[in-house]
């Protein structure tokens, strides 16, 4: 650009708010003084510095300033020019052409030259002139290398985590800068309170407890296990478990360990990755009553944060996890790990330096066992991450972590706990009719019955309806769930007969204790899962409160579940309890064994390999609910319906979708085709997909939700 042009042009404008504007220089500083400050949590503020100074020299072109000076519509790609002069620098600067390309359009795949939105594609793609930038910019020197290289470490997979965590620190950073400027400094971000500060809360909570010296009593137990967590968290960083028997205090010993551990570590913040939103709540409820509201931040699809002034700061952190304690769901986590768009990848990067609890560890996603450990590892050796498998049946996961002989257990005489936390007597009664079962489960008064379908469910439900009779599964819409099991509690807590016929969705995190269970054979987890809603409180003689593992008379097992169910049944045959260490181990072994290569079934591992990354492709792949169902709306509350009428009349937004989330139900597309064939739903507006409502509301029954009579097919489990 000669110096007529530059005098015309005046100086680079990046962003124009009315007569108010930043310039190009002043928002790359900003950018890479903040990416900076983020990546420096693992070691690499000088990559993030470098990042966020060269991620918008595409606007120093007079295309873009042409756009931004007369306001025009017309589209100026800026995001390339930064990602061809790194590939042009070459050595290290290659890396970041990754993240500076996809810093609007997300992550792209490596690709070649004839997909113009592949990385090749952008480095062989005709730009504008943005040669302007060396006035005011100096490329910065990278002084460290992107990862240690270890042998018989996955460098490719290394590597690729390495981008997409300095892509989370760009794309957060260029988003802070950007809204502090068009909001003029007025931001309404609040980061919460100091590890040092939610500890004192902690041990203020739990002074009293601490105090109990029993070792016979069920709060003596407790008691040993927390104070054990509390004094264990002084370790160092590294991989953890916490194998604790159901009912041995497992969430508030898990904080204390987590939150001990981040002050001695300096660390920033405390993530609990949770497969259910059911226990997401109730344990966030644990948590803000001891930490304080304003501290913790759940983040999940049930939640809903806007609409009032004091929830805009939660709203807005939502959005990068700028809280102390975080509260969120195995697909929320893992998914935005393995994202490429940048709505997804901005929290990443405050994943690093905290302790991370994966609640119910056994959970952990099957089809996708390998890349999440992996990743896992990742975040434990380059990211300062601490990580906690914490739950009553330990997966068997040796074999996928180098070095597992270093995990260190959380939980002192492990073996003893389980044998004193021994609350039922579990009795497999093989098969048997709808009928028969139908007739003990009358007599019982107090009776959880757990099955594999929730056709079964509704099933069993209308054989058995009457006084006490309560139907439970995700045939109902998140709220009317809610009201049953209010309902439930209620009955049980004044020894009224109740009967409760449910699915899975019931067997972790729902406080409910019954004095006996009848549980569908299913995987050994399940089954001590739904033990565990069984004596719950361990008031009554461990023999007279029965689990009874049974299965119906030809009756065949959902196919996802055949294989956990053919294990189980192995094990049930070699061993005198599923309920002890040994057996749990062997059966998660025999589990990983027979699913060998499937699980990675997506073959996401293989997606970067040879420098050649492609964040696209796994981004789109890498789905841990397969996306084979239809959201419906039950209309059927007043505030359900004043929201599908937002809907109509306003349209689509996150804060709408998030209010309804809690009268919307799920279905596969085979069920969903017979009730749309039927003329039972209908779109909610045209603009919307997969998004439909129920039109025909005698469909939905107060007591099973959705009728899934109709559907001559196996329905989901859940």
């Amino acid at each position: 650009m000669g110096t007529a042009e530059r005098e015309q042009m005046g100086k680079y404008i990046a962003h124009k708010d009315g007569e108010r504007e930043q310039t190009v220089k002043e928002h790359l500083t900003g950018t890479a003084q903040l990416a900076e400050k983020f990546a420096a949590k693992f070691g690499k503020e000088d990559w993030g510095y470098c990042c966020g100074m060269l991620h918008d020299i595409g606007k120093y072109s007079n295309a873009f300033q042409k756009k931004i000076k007369e306001n025009t519509n017309n589209m100026v790609d800026h995001a390339t020019a930064g990602a061809q002069l790194c590939m042009k620098l070459g050595g290290y600067y290659q890396f970041l052409s990754y993240c500076i390309a996809g810093h609007h359009a997300g992550l792209p795949d490596y690709g070649n030259t004839a997909i113009s939105s592949s990385l090749c594609g952008r480095r062989k793609k005709k730009i504008a002139d943005y040669e302007a930038y060396k006035e005011e910019i100096e490329v910065p020197e990278l002084q460290s290398m992107p990862i240690k290289i270890e042998q018989g470490k996955n460098l490719d997979f290394s590597l690729s985590t390495f981008m997409r965590m300095l892509y989370s620190c760009l794309v957060d950073a260029d988003f802070l800068d950007t809204e502090f400027f068009m909001k003029n400094g007025q931001v309404e971000r609040m980061a919460g309170q100091s590890m040092d500060i939610l500890l004192e809360k902690l041990e203020h909570y739990i002074s009293g407890w601490l105090l109990n010296q029993e070792i016979d009593s069920v709060n003596g137990r407790r008691t040993e296990i927390l104070r054990h967590c509390l004094n264990e968290g002084k370790s160092a960083k590294g991989i953890f478990r916490l194998t604790v028997p159901t009912g041995g205090g497992k969430t508030v010993a898990s904080l204390a360990f987590a939150l001990k551990h981040a002050v001695e570590n300096k660390m920033d913040r405390v993530i609990y990755v949770i497969p259910y939103t059911s226990i997401i709540e109730q344990n966030a409820q644990v948590f803000r009553e001891i930490l304080g509201s304003d501290n913790v931040l759940e983040n999940h699809c049930n939640v809903e944060y806007e609409g009032t002034e004091e929830f805009k700061p939660m709203q807005l952190a939502c959005e990068n996890w700028d809280k102390p304690i975080i509260v969120t769901t195995n697909v929320q986590f893992f998914e935005s790990l393995f994202a490429n768009k940048s709505s997804k990848c901005r929290k990443i990067h405050n994943i690093a330096n905290s302790v991370i609890i994966f609640d119910e560890a056994q959970m952990l996603p099957m089809d996708y066992l390998k890349p999440c450990i992996s990743m896992i590892q990742e975040l434990v050796e380059n990211y300062g991450t601490s990580a906690v498998l914490c739950t009553a049946t330990q997966p068997a996961l040796d074999n996928f972590i180098p070095h597992a002989e270093e995990i260190v257990e959380l939980c002192p005489r492990m073996d003893e706990q389980f044998r004193f936390f021994e609350r039922v007597t579990y009795q497999n009664i093989g098969s048997i009719s709808k009928e028969i079962l139908v007739g003990r489960l009358t007599e019982e008064q107090s009776v959880l019955c757990i099955v594999n379908t929730k056709k079964s469910a509704q099933e069993l439900y209308h054989l058995l309806q009457g006084e006490g009779v309560y139907h439970l599964s995700t045939s109902m819409y998140p709220k009317h769930r809610k009201q049953v099991l209010e309902s439930v509690r209620e009955r049980l807590s004044k020894r009224k007969k109740c009967v409760l016929i449910s699915t899975s969705l019931v067997e972790a995190g729902v406080d409910l204790d019954f004095a006996c269970v009848y549980r569908q054979i299913a995987g050994i987890d399940s089954m001590i899962q739904a033990a565990g809603r069984c004596n719950r409180e361990g008031k009554r003689n461990a023999k007279e409160s029965k689990v009874y593992i049974f299965d119906f008379e030809e009756q065949k097992a959902v196919q996802s579940q055949l294989l956990q169910i053919d294990v189980a049944k192995a094990i049930l045959h070699d061993y005198k309890s599923i309920a002890n260490t040994e057996s749990i181990t062997d059966y998660f072994a025999r589990l990983y064994k027979f699913r060998g290569e499937s699980l990675d079934k997506k073959n996401i591992m293989d997606e970067f390999r040879n420098k050649e990354y492609n964040f696209a492709k796994v981004g789109e792949e890498f789905k841990l609910i397969e996306e084979d169902t239809k959201t419906i709306f039950i209309g059927r509350e007043l505030e359900a319906d004043e929201i599908l009428q937002e809907f109509k009349i306003k349209g689509a937004s996150k804060e709408r979708m998030r209010k309804a989330g809690q009268y919307c139900i799920q279905v596969y597309s085979n069920f969903f085709k017979k009730l749309n064939g039927a003329g039972m739903v209908q779109p909610v507006s045209e603009d919307m997909q997969d998004f439909y409502e129920l039109v025909a509301l005698d469909q939905y029954s107060e007591s099973c939700g959705i009728d899934f009579s109709i559907d001559d097919g196996m329905a989901l489990y859940m």
